[in-house]
């Protein structure tokens, strides 16, 4: 059992996603059983919620103890964590604090795992901040994208404008007004028929850009629901995009220079899906 209070206005799915990544994962057989109270009525669907509400999961043994983190790294400053996919960042996050007090730095998309840094005092996370800011930080990913690479590695620019309504970016090859420059390099690309596997640094980080950037030159991520290819997917049988970040280092003065050259990898890789029979 979880109690919650809501602390602003919102949705069910949304507030679980947000703060129970375990009641997130069994939504769906709670609502059915009725395992959900809010300000002690029994919920059977998702309803909107108001600041103050009180929610709690009844929750069983076994669904709070099923994992979607493991630690990498940790130590007084920061904690280095591998997230699983289907989690959202704010989530774990919100785990985290409840254990350790740490403090958010960045985030991934909800289905995107691998490595995620925490940091545990202000110093921490004003170094890890600034790391971030001024591209200190280095982050290598690994995903699966359909249609074969020509070039084994390239960097790519483009333009990118949020439509933050619509909760999803546009990429253009031109300067436009409201759009921001983005540089994506991919390289070691493999390929594999129809699909594809290949790195990919980021030398700015801006929303979904991995995915908008390589979908715009035809390489749509594989499971992408936003920006893919929906026939592939089907084809394959994806509903999760195949993204892993994969390996996060910095560069870092002062308090934390001792964390320079560390390379915190993640379990987790970007495997080939295979065509169901």
């Amino acid at each position: 059992m979880k109690k919650f209070i809501v602390s602003e206005r919102g949705t069910l799915k949304d507030f679980t996603d947000d703060h129970f990544a375990q009641g997130s994962f069994a939504l769906s057989r709670l609502l059915r059983d009725k395992d959900v109270r809010v300000n002690g009525a029994k919920v059977s669907k998702n309803i909107l919620l108001q600041a103050g509400d009180e929610i709690i999961y009844y929750t069983s043994i076994k669904e709070e103890s099923r994992p979607f983190y493991s630690i990498l790294y940790e130590d007084e400053n920061v904690l280095i964590a591998d997230k699983f996919a289907g989690v959202n960042a704010s989530a774990l996050f919100c785990a985290l604090r409840e254990e350790l007090a740490v403090k958010f730095i960045h985030r991934l998309d909800r289905n995107t795992c691998g490595v995620i840094a925490f940091a545990k005092n202000e110093r921490a996370e004003d170094a890890l901040l600034a790391a971030f800011r001024e591209r200190r930080a280095h982050k290598i990913y690994e995903t699966v994208c359909f249609h074969p690479f020509q070039k084994r590695s390239a960097l790519l620019t483009a333009y990118l404008k949020k439509d933050a309504q619509g909760a999803r970016v546009k990429i253009y090859s031109a300067p436009q007004r409201g759009a921001d420059e983005i540089v994506t390099e991919y390289f070691d690309a493999e390929n594999f028929g129809e699909l594809s596997r290949v790195k990919v640094r980021l030398h700015s980080g801006k929303t979904h850009q991995i995915r908008a950037h390589l979908a715009f030159i035809g390489h749509p991520v594989a499971g992408d629901e936003k920006y893919g290819d929906e026939a592939l997917n089907r084809k394959y049988r994806l509903k999760r995009h195949i993204l892993v970040a994969k390996k996060l280092s910095f560069s870092l003065s002062g308090a934390l220079s001792y964390l320079s050259g560390k390379v915190f990898l993640s379990s987790f890789s970007a495997e080939l899906p295979i065509l169901p029979q």
